[in-house]
């Protein structure tokens, strides 16, 4: 499998019991880089619980980021 990239923004980071909780959504507009994610990923919604807070605390809300997929067999 070859390699799928996501672009999204951070959207919600919420203190759980077991760590934080970061909500992604796929970009959509600020740029025509955003513009042309959005034309492959118009939806959707990534969601994790990190228990690390030194990591959790490198995700910023309203920020964007890549996400790459790639098979693991």
């Amino acid at each position: 499998m070859t390699l799928t990239r996501c672009k999204v923004s951070c959207s919600a980071k919420i203190p759980s019991t077991e760590g934080v909780y970061l909500h992604f959504y796929p970009v959509y507009t600020g740029s025509k880089e955003n513009e042309q994610f959005f034309k492959i990923t118009p939806g959707g919604t990534i969601a994790f619980n990190i228990v690390n807070l030194e990591t959790a605390n490198k995700f910023e809300i309203g920020k964007e980021y890549y996400v790459d997929f790639t098979s693991t067999t």
